[in-house]
């Protein structure tokens, strides 16, 4: 079979996931969804062979269908794929070459299958190594979809169940429109003063906490910068409560934010997490992923005697993808582009911050990158409406864009890592197009918001 054809016009596709597939699962653009048969580097073709940038998706980090990826993958399958008990070289000569991306003291590797798994392995680490259970997360976190990572992600337990009782939630460290903004002496501190105050109040409940984790760059909570320095003290003050610091790295590392492999490095590179979690641009698309800890972190959990058992997790397919994605990394020196076509995107918006009255941020590193929306300078109102409207109209020029943020108007851009610098322009010109729209529509007091769709 032909694995670019359409099997079904595309009305009756979607008919059938609607009849077959959890409502639940969401579509992007769920009115009129893009059908995708194919797609390279970072565009992806529809079924009438329409061709849409994409700019979100941070899972096919080196680029769609790459053909060194697609290469180790193949090449792989037809020698061996197999359960990660057996003995293969591939285990071991990736996370050889995983560790000298990273400081010395992480050098303990567990490999699974998804960034979930990943974060609900660290928090297990953490609970065997402190032998406590309480976990500090930050406001309008999300880190994954096991029951386990629900019950620590803001983003999503309060539309659930809400807060467990040995959940506690410290302010996201926002300096444009949290509790300690761009003109704060030392936002830094403040921020991490919030955690430590977070701490003191689980010490009077008598009880004590098992690890802080947080993405080293909010994605969901806004694509957020945190103040450099925050890691540092919010290390101090969870170690010195008995806990321990997981940087969750899913969407962001990997050479992502240019100038260094991981985005935790950029508070420094004297700052060393107690433990790493990796996935999405890990295998390009392929399904694995990585825990990273200490000796000693790792020694407390096998001293349980319980093995820990994965199937697929380290397999040699996996293996031999991450070693190709690494190698693609390298090569074709993607995070010198990452930094260049970042820093020339964050220079076009900035552009665009001063003719726009509606945007009101623009805040980034690498291709990790946020232009946040509002509606009034002074309090800095989420213009959630006119986002929504910007990515529909975004669609319809066939460029892929989404938003984020607790209000929902933050434009996100992460796209693979070989977006380019007529990408980023052409990107920049078509919001220019749309923002003059609104703001002209507005000024005639006519509502486009209801159009688009």
């Amino acid at each position: 079979m032909d694995v670019s054809a359409e099997m079904y016009p595309k009305a009756e596709t979607l008919e059938l996931r609607r009849k077959l597939v959890g409502s639940s699962c969401r579509l992007f653009f769920s009115h009129d969804p893009i059908k995708i048969l194919r797609a390279k580097g970072q565009y992806m073709f529809d079924e009438e062979g329409k061709r849409y940038l994409d700019c979100i998706n941070n899972v096919v980090h080196v680029g769609y269908c790459h053909p060194v990826v697609v290469k180790a993958a193949h090449e792989q399958n037809q020698l061996l794929n197999t359960n990660a008990r057996y003995l293969h070289d591939g285990l071991v000569e990736y996370a050889t070459r995983l560790s000298k991306t990273l400081p010395d003291k992480l050098c303990i590797f567990y490999f699974v299958n998804s960034g979930s798994e990943a974060n609900d392995l660290a928090v297990r680490l953490a609970r065997q190594y402190t032998k406590q259970k309480d976990v500090v997360v930050l406001d309008h976190a999300y880190h994954g979809h096991l029951t386990s990572l629900i019950d620590i992600s803001p983003y999503k337990f309060r539309n659930l169940e809400g807060q467990k009782d040995w959940v506690h939630v410290a302010p996201i460290p926002d300096t444009y429109r949290g509790l300690y903004r761009e003109d704060h002496k030392d936002p830094a501190t403040a921020y991490a003063n919030e955690v430590k105050k977070v701490l003191d109040e689980v010490q009077k409940k008598d009880r004590k906490i098992a690890a802080f984790i947080m993405e080293s760059l909010p994605s969901v909570g806004g694509q957020i910068i945190p103040p450099i320095g925050y890691f540092h003290k919010v290390a101090e003050h969870v170690r010195r409560a008995g806990g321990v610091f997981i940087a969750d790295e899913v969407q962001v590392g990997f050479g992502r934010v240019g100038t260094h492999y991981w985005a935790f490095q950029l508070q420094g590179d004297d700052f060393v997490p107690d433990i790493v979690t990796m996935g999405k641009p890990i295998g390009n698309g392929h399904p694995m992923s990585c825990v990273v800890t200490t000796k000693e972190i790792a020694e407390a959990f096998t001293s349980t005697g319980v093995e820990y058992f994965n199937t697929f997790g380290g397999n040699p397919v996996s293996c031999a993808i991450g070693l190709a994605v690494l190698d693609v990394i390298e090569k074709e020196h993607l995070r010198e582009h990452a930094t260049e076509v970042g820093n020339y995107l964050m220079e076009l918006l900035n552009d665009q911050k001063k003719k726009h009255p509606l945007i009101g941020d623009v805040r980034g590193v690498g291709l990790f990158i946020g232009v946040d929306l509002i509606n009034d300078v002074e309090n800095r109102t989420p213009a959630t409406a006119e986002a929504e409207y910007v990515i529909q109209r975004m669609k319809k020029e066939c460029i892929v864009l989404s938003t984020d943020g607790p209000g929902r108007n933050v434009i996100k851009f992460k796209p693979p890592m070989c977006f380019s610098m007529d990408d980023a322009k052409l990107v920049v010109e078509k919001l220019d197009e749309i923002l003059t729209d609104i703001e002209n529509a507005t000024k005639a007091g006519t509502v486009i918001f209801k159009s688009v769709n």
